[in-house]
């Protein structure tokens, strides 16, 4: 066994470009979420991360609004099978988002907002972490999903 087949002893992960319809409605676990509706929240939740962040950077410690996750998944714009659009939100969003966060000083990665719903206040610097785990989290449920070839569809 050579060192790759050690490392990825299933192979490294294909990125499949083109999902087809079939594909986007696959879950990665029972009662999960379809990999169309993975991909949709990702750009609800990092729209509404980046307004938080805007928020933090020109107010005094904001209490930011939350959403009902659960209650977005299920509206037309997350069931639809034409991911395109989420997938150009993401790409510009984080662009966006990356040079606001590469220009941050220490002064400004202190700041913080209150969510309401945790009860507590959170800096920007820590929340920067989140989000980060948050993208990966999702994408090892899409990669999941693929993995199971639709068995949980």
């Amino acid at each position: 066994m050579n060192i790759e087949q050690l490392k990825f002893p299933i192979g490294k992960y294909i990125l499949n470009k083109s999902p087809d319809k079939e594909q986007l409605s696959w879950k990665y676990r029972p009662d999960g979420w379809t990999i169309k509706q993975l991909v949709h929240h990702c750009s609800d939740s990092h729209m509404n991360a980046l307004i938080r962040f805007k928020l933090a950077l020109t107010e005094d410690t904001p209490t930011i609004r939350p959403y009902f996750e659960d209650r977005w998944a299920e509206l037309s714009d997350s069931l639809n099978d034409d991911i395109s659009d989420s997938l150009l939100i993401l790409r510009g969003l984080h662009n966006k988002w990356a040079l606001l966060l590469k220009n941050l000083t220490s002064e400004e990665l202190a700041l913080a907002f209150n969510h309401p719903e945790h009860g507590k206040s959170f800096k920007l610097a820590e929340t920067i972490g989140n989000y980060a785990w948050h993208s990966n989290h999702h994408l090892a449920q899409i990669k999941q999903a693929l993995n199971f070839k639709g068995e949980y569809h």
